[in-house]
């Protein structure tokens, strides 16, 4: 069957012996427009299935009202919650949002930063993946004065505005409250060290040893991907650790909650053998058994502020690039699976 053809404004107009501007104007609900008429212009566009050309204002306006997020992957509680405080802000003021993510490839989020830039987007909030190096794909948007806010994953050396938490205070805390249920040999597992948030999760894990005198010992360093098999990986790799280690700091709750289950089904009891601190306050730490002891990691916030402060910029109410870092609130949360005491 042979597509309908788009209905215009033209059409509408010569319905109605109106003059096209009028239409227009009405279509935009437009004050000047007496609401009698208005009323009657918009039914009948709606009546013969009129649909506004948000392309072509667009490409009038030299704006898309579209922001573009790259995120590094999609299966993740912290990721969904950080998107559901963006859409938040963006369906209140009016703007659509774009989602690309990256699965971890730096091929891949500077190939998705090209497309986003060729879409038009009026600006982007990222999340850099593993094993990307600089921000050279992201000049073009910096060239014409689009801008991006990076939240999470960033370049900790770069001027440009960045949402995150005080990274290495949580591995600091985490560590420190092992330490006072009296665990010595503790066993980090964390994601790449060329990360700002494991690098920095792995300095305040070194520190709060040190300020109380437990050795450091780089074979309880256990670098991982954080998935699923992660979590069995580091249970078995534990297992074969001779003393066993009485505490462990997993820097997601996932894998936490993964590997304290591999770890009871092989005999091990948590808290009394191992206590086991986690990070992201997901919601499976308050499912498995005993409940996982985390770190608050507020997604929704981080999303909301990242969007605010970008929105803000372009409806010209503050200036994003006077702002580096906003640091957001985290918190230890403590639970039955690091009390030894």
């Amino acid at each position: 069957m042979k597509p309908k053809k788009d209905v215009t404004i033209y059409d509408i107009a010569q319905k109605l012996a109106l003059s096209s501007a009028t239409v227009s104007r009405a279509l935009q609900d437009h004050p000047a427009i007496n609401k009698h008429t208005r009323k009657k212009i918009q039914d009948t566009a709606k009546e013969l299935g009129y649909r506004h050309n948000t392309f072509a204002s667009s490409l009038r306006k030299q704006k898309t009202n579209t922001i573009g997020v790259i995120v590094h992957e999609l299966n993740s509680n912290f990721i969904t919650s950080v998107l559901a405080g963006i859409e938040k802000v963006t369906a209140e003021t009016g703007y659509d949002i774009i989602i690309a993510h990256s699965s971890e490839s730096f091929e891949k989020e500077a190939a998705n930063a090209l497309n986003l830039f060729h879409k038009r987007v009026d600006g982007l909030i990222a999340s850099l993946a593993f094993n990307t190096k600089g921000l050279d794909h992201y000049h073009p948007f910096e060239e014409k004065g689009i801008p991006v806010v990076f939240f999470d994953r960033v370049e900790e050396k770069s001027d440009s505005p960045k949402v995150i938490i005080d990274n290495y205070k949580c591995g600091y805390q985490a560590t420190q409250h092992l330490i006072e249920q009296g665990c010595k040999k503790i066993v980090l597992v964390t994601a790449s060290l060329k990360r700002n948030v494991y690098a920095q999760r792995h300095k305040g894990y070194m520190d709060a040893l040190y300020d109380n005198g437990v050795t450091f010992d780089k074979d309880l360093v256990l670098i991982k991907d954080l998935s699923e098999q992660c979590g069995v990986e580091a249970a078995m790799q534990i297992l074969k650790m001779k003393p066993l280690p009485d505490g462990a700091f997993i820097t997601n709750d996932f894998s936490a909650a993964v590997c304290m289950q591999t770890l009871k089904e092989n005999g091990i009891k948590i808290p009394g053998d191992i206590a086991i601190v986690g990070f992201n306050n997901d919601a499976i730490s308050k499912i498995v058994e005993p409940q996982l002891t985390t770190i608050d990691y507020p997604g929704v916030d981080i999303g909301e502020i990242a969007a605010r402060n970008l929105i803000n910029h372009l409806r010209g109410i503050s200036n994003i690039r006077h702002t580096h870092t906003i640091v957001v609130r985290s918190d230890l949360i403590i639970r039955k699976s690091s009390l030894k005491k």
